[in-house]
């Protein structure tokens, strides 16, 4: 991944090729996508935009970058409200805010999340598992009646956040998924609220 630039015209001009980006390959995917659409697209010369970028699949690193960032702005966003709601609605008021940011902007996001999310050089999530993991630990540590002891709390965050972003995934990088996104923020819901209420009842046991 290049350096950002410093200066405000440089700035603009990265950030105007990594939008560009966006939008070609949620209009023509990830394979019709060539650095002169992107250029063009930008505005820019094919000479400029490789200034800032060796290849393509930087210039895809750069697009992963962005949608990390703002997952993690919107997971500190929607984390206070959700710590003030019972388990299930915490769950469905994050799928929700989830749900409008990948539908924002003419569903921007969601085509090109299904589109990266096949390709080598999506970055890693690790961003997005430690915000989630701050949130759901300090729900957890809130909501404590919940558990059998505070020990349980790192199990059950790590079971939470990994589940539902593994089927998150699932489902965005499935062109004809066979469940609905409505069925899985539901599905989820019932899913660790029961988990969460039987850990009261049975501790996670320890590893051998």
């Amino acid at each position: 991944m290049p350096r950002k630039p410093r200066q405000t015209r440089s700035r603009a001009t990265y950030e105007a090729i990594v939008e560009a980006g966006f939008r070609c390959v949620a209009e023509h995917g990830v394979a019709n996508t060539t650095t002169r659409a992107i250029a063009d697209q930008a505005g820019v010369g094919v000479g400029s935009l490789y200034e800032y970028f060796k290849d393509k699949d930087a210039i895809f690193a750069a697009m992963n970058e962005r949608i990390i960032h703002d997952v993690v702005v919107l997971i500190q966003r929607v984390g206070p409200l959700a710590l003030e709601l019972d388990i299930e609605s915490a769950i469905s008021h994050f799928f929700d805010a989830f749900n409008r940011f990948l539908l924002a902007d003419n569903e921007r996001y969601l085509k090109v999340a299904r589109e990266v999310l096949s390709v080598d050089t999506r970055d890693s999530v690790e961003p997005i598992s430690k915000a989630l993991q701050d949130m759901v630990v300090q729900y957890l540590l809130k909501h404590r009646p919940l558990l059998n002891s505070q020990e349980d709390i790192p199990a059950l965050a790590y079971i939470i956040i990994n589940s539902s972003i593994f089927v998150m995934l699932r489902l965005l990088s499935t062109s004809n998924p066979p469940i609905t996104y409505e069925q899985l923020k539901n599905g989820m819901a019932r899913l660790v609220s029961v988990y969460a209420k039987a850990s009261h009842l049975y501790p996670i046991p320890p590893p051998p």
